[in-house]
């Protein structure tokens, strides 16, 4: 068996997953379990587990559930699975090549523009300090990107630290507002930079708990064991909630009331369910790296 090791996910620490069929019953009992609306697939990197979702992937497909897998794309990604109409490709890339290359081999550019050829795919960044030290960096990005006929829309997402993490990915209160100004200023020039207004709004007011997190409260998330659960929320461990730059968090805002809520009918159904799949190996961020 192969392990999942997350060193910055205290509630994760070493845990076995599956392979072969099996992998693919027991992700299908889960679904079965919690009947999400959506389902996000993220690794580690998932497609170390190509042969189980190219069997995974179309039954989702046809029980109508909407499937997310989130992939450095270090691996090709199966031409027939643009046939499959509620798969959405999210391919995270960490800014332009030079810095993602360093951080994201052996999924480098190279092998990314390789590997998505004739796939219609999202590009997700996380903001970094880094990123924003050079004028215009994030300007560059979108450029590359928005020429990219297999880019079809383009996420930012902010670096959200751990209690006590000092690392120099965090971002100021200032790097947070400089951020928001100009992801607002790039999606008026780059059509394929989908950025709503609340989401926006979100990041310079995200909830201040996981309790107050919509996301948080309607999204399940199971570490590759399909078993264990990640809390308090996707990034696990201690999460600084007034610093969260996580997209989906921001587009769906904070509610005091959230658990008066649960009480109107159908709530319990809009629920989106996160699993953790291959081999994962945290640095000092709260990014996976895939484990060769």
């Amino acid at each position: 068996m192969s392990q999942i090791t997350c060193p910055a996910v205290s509630t994760c620490g070493t845990l076995s997953d599956y392979r072969g069929q099996e992998l693919v019953d027991r992700a299908l009992d889960l679904v079965g379990r919690y009947r999400p609306l959506h389902l996000s697939i993220v690794g580690g990197e998932p497609l170390v587990r190509y042969r189980e979702l190219d069997a995974l992937l179309p039954a989702l497909d046809a029980m109508g559930i909407e499937v997310q897998l989130v992939t450095s794309a270090v691996r090709p990604i199966h031409g027939h699975w643009r046939k499959l109409a509620g798969l959405h490709i999210v391919v995270s890339i960490d800014g332009l090549q030079p810095d993602h290359d360093r951080r994201r081999s052996p999924a480098t550019y190279a092998r990314i523009l390789e590997n998505i050829s004739g796939h219609q795919i999202i590009t997700h960044c996380t903001i970094t300090r880094q990123l924003l030290a050079r004028p215009g960096y994030l300007s560059e990005f979108c450029e590359f990107w928005s020429a990219r006929s297999e880019a079809r829309k383009i996420w930012f997402s902010l670096f959200t630290p751990q209690e006590n993490q000092l690392c120099p990915e965090r971002l100021s209160a200032e790097d947070r507002v400089r951020a928001v100004s100009e992801i607002a200023q790039l999606r008026t020039r780059y059509a394929k930079v989908d950025m709503p207004q609340a989401v926006l709004d979100g990041f310079l007011r995200p909830p201040a708990s996981p309790q107050e997190c919509i996301f948080a409260q309607v999204t399940a998330c199971i570490s590759a064991d399909l078993a264990t659960t990640i809390s308090p929320c996707q990034f696990g461990g201690r999460p600084v909630c007034s610093e969260c730059g996580c997209i989906a968090s921001a587009g769906l805002g904070r509610d005091r009331k959230t658990q008066a809520c649960r009480t109107r009918p159908g709530f319990d159904h809009l629920r989106s369910l996160e699993t953790h799949w291959g081999q994962c190996r945290c640095e000092n961020t709260n990014k996976g790296r895939l484990a060769q």
